[in-house]
């Protein structure tokens, strides 16, 4: 068993790994990849929760932006995605011999469970992959917020920002080819930076509940796994 530092962590994906190359909202190949991957993450002793954004159907802000719709009902539109996406997770997930709930914090009870603290603490403790949809059940708050509300809430050690790049950066590296990526770095030398880590109210939340951030790339392969065991490069956001 691969020697790591966690015990328990939250996975954060954004809806957008979960498309399909032709733009279709979900791809087979990539759910089944990254459920294969969050196996061996199991297998190396890490229990986890997920939690999944729905930028791959709809961004409650960029379409309340059109003007025809409010931002509060935008945002719902955006939960009942990750709700979809989450489904979609659990079903790859438990193809791939992963037993996994989908718990939301939008009641749809004839579809999954409501999500509750302690009943989700209990299917960790079984070994059970939980995964969090609906956001945190309110408009205005980002997926990011819901991860790290989750993250603290079911005492997690850290939160793992699955995204597009192998960590934070110095600067854009897509922009700025002299960027360099941190190693570590602290919450408050990220805030003096101005560091873009994940929006302003999940951050500042981890910063308060003294939780670590880890930030890596999605796209390698068996990316989740390599970056909890410390076989990928990634940046570490500690207290």
């Amino acid at each position: 068993m691969p020697d790591t530092p966690f015990r328990r962590v939250l996975v954060k994906l954004s809806g957008e790994a979960l498309a399909a190359p032709d733009g279709y909202w979900l791809h087979p190949p990539t759910l089944a990849g990254l459920a294969a991957d969050i196996a061996r993450t199991i297998a190396a002793g890490i229990e986890v929760a997920l939690v999944v954004g729905g930028g791959n159907m709809i961004r409650g802000a960029r379409i309340s932006q059109a003007g025809f719709i409010d931002r509060a009902t935008g945002d719902s539109l955006g939960m009942m995605a990750t709700v979809m996406n989450s489904l979609a997770l659990e079903t790859a997930l438990n193809a791939a011999g992963v037993q996994a709930r989908t718990m939301s914090a939008v009641s749809m009870p004839t579809i999954c469970e409501t999500f509750a603290r302690q009943p989700a603490l209990h299917h960790l403790d079984k070994g059970q992959v939980v995964v969090l949809a609906g956001g945190t059940g309110n408009p205005y708050f980002t997926t990011d917020t819901a991860a790290v509300l989750r993250a603290a809430e079911l005492r997690c050690d850290a939160v793992l920002k699955a995204t597009q790049v192998d960590g934070v950066y110095t600067a854009d590296p897509k922009t700025d080819p002299s960027a360099t990526r941190y190693d570590r770095i602290t919450h408050d030398e990220a805030i003096a930076r101005d560091l873009k880590v994940m929006d302003t109210a999940a951050f500042a939340l981890a910063r308060e509940s003294r939780l670590s951030i880890v930030v890596g790339s999605v796209h390698a392969p068996s990316s989740i796994t390599a970056i909890l065991t410390g076989d990928a490069p990634c940046t570490h956001v500690v207290p």
